[in-house]
């Protein structure tokens, strides 16, 4: 099965070669990327780890990700952002071998080979999330880490995520997202296990309007930020978030 929806990969080719400005649709990304990067950064040790970046995009991530001495392999179902990327690493003397692929794909032939695998922002783009996870818990060693970030499902997150990002502030294009295809953190978590994944911590990345600043903290009823780990073992760990 391809697990990619057309229209996701159209509205974002369309708005590829923008992707390295910070003052365009993609603000927020570049807004955030010092927060996602700090919590990788303090669960994980990154010098020399090889290190997946599913839906890289542009590659705002995956250079950062290379810039603490990792090893990235970068991959993105549009072909548009993943240009941007190869051009953008090249201008900046940034070794990243970023492929044009899905993380399915990626599977076959690459199983069990990386120490971590970043899945941030990606979730809520895909017809078929679950896929996407048992993919990424494959793709990692045993005992490696998985980090994923996507946006909850709730009235609050419509409010804020949709109407206040996208129409009252205009801080994403509208349409950006898709309500339905939001995941809470109870769905993500049942299918992490399924995968055999099990729960390190999580985390609400918050949004104030008057600073114009992002922070992480207490509390995932919009965005949230969470690290798994792959068990070495079939066996599940229960534990409550």
């Amino acid at each position: 099965m391809q697990n990619t929806d057309p229209q996701e990969l159209l509205k974002f080719e369309a708005l590829a070669s923008r992707w390295w400005d910070p003052q365009s649709e993609f603000a927020p990304l570049h807004a955030i990327n010092p927060l996602r990067l700090d919590y990788i950064d303090q669960k994980v040790a990154l010098a020399g780890a090889r290190v997946l970046d599913v839906g890289c995009g542009g590659g705002i991530l995956s250079e950062s990700l290379a810039a603490k001495g990792a090893n990235v392999v970068g991959i993105d179902a549009g072909l548009a952002p993943i240009n941007v990327a190869r051009l953008h690493a090249i201008a900046n003397n940034v070794e990243i071998d970023y492929q044009h692929t899905t993380v399915e794909a990626l599977l076959e032939k690459e199983e069990s080979s990386f120490d971590v695998v970043c899945c941030l922002e990606m979730l809520e783009h895909v017809p078929d999330p679950a896929s996407a996870i048992e993919a990424c818990s494959k793709l990692v060693r045993p005992g490696g880490s998985i980090f994923f970030s996507t946006i909850n499902r709730n009235l609050k997150s419509f409010v804020f995520a949709i109407v206040g990002a996208e129409y009252v502030l205009s801080l994403l294009p509208r349409g950006t997202h898709d309500y339905k295809k939001f995941i809470r953190p109870s769905e993500l978590d049942g299918w992490a296990r399924s995968a055999r994944l099990s729960l390190s911590s999580i985390t609400g990345m918050h949004y104030n309007p008057i600073t114009k600043r992002y922070t992480l903290g207490d509390g995932v009823d919009v965005n949230y930020l969470c690290h798994y780990s792959s068990l070495a073992t079939p066996e599940q760990n229960h534990g409550d978030f």
